[in-house]
């Protein structure tokens, strides 16, 4: 990926009002009681320093091209299941490049740097992307409205 990088982004970071303002378009409308400035708040609080939580930003040029998250919990339905590769966002002009796929990369390395063996995921649509990654599927419940697979994938061998 010519000139990509992915950084870790921090609360501070010039990037967090444009990750916060994507993953609320994307998925705001499954927390009809969250708004933007909770949900910028939400996102400062998931940047932390190494490991769970960790989000992470596509940049190149000083332009965010993409974003990812290790979370602790991305399901309240599913608790015991930790931690979640959640909040996999490229905006449709970037799309086509492999940035989810190396974001998707990014999380699973922070993972396996910290001694996670197993990391989660849900997605009502994308499931093929993350079978191509090595993701395999769990379940197919009803979450949110949406009917979506729980997938996961083993990052150290047991």
């Amino acid at each position: 990926m010519n000139g990509i990088t992915i950084e870790r982004l921090s609360a501070a970071s010039q990037q967090l009002d444009q990750v916060a303002d994507w993953t609320f378009d994307a998925w705001g409308h499954l927390h009809p009681e969250a708004d933007i400035d909770g949900w910028r708040q939400a996102v400062a609080q998931m940047c932390g320093p190494a490991g769970v939580p960790s989000v992470f930003v596509a940049m190149k040029e000083g332009q965010a091209l993409g974003t990812a998250s290790l979370s602790p919990d991305d399901m309240s339905i599913r608790r015991e299941l930790s931690p979640w590769l959640a909040s996999v966002y490229v905006p449709p002009e970037q799309r086509g490049q492999g940035l989810a796929s190396a974001l998707v990369r990014r999380v699973e390395q922070e993972a396996r740097d910290h001694g996670i063996e197993w990391l989660h995921l849900y997605t009502p649509d994308q499931q093929s992307l993350y079978r191509r990654l090595g993701w395999e599927e769990l379940e197919e419940l009803d979450y949110l409205g949406e009917r979506v697979t729980i997938m996961r994938r083993r990052l150290i061998d047991g």
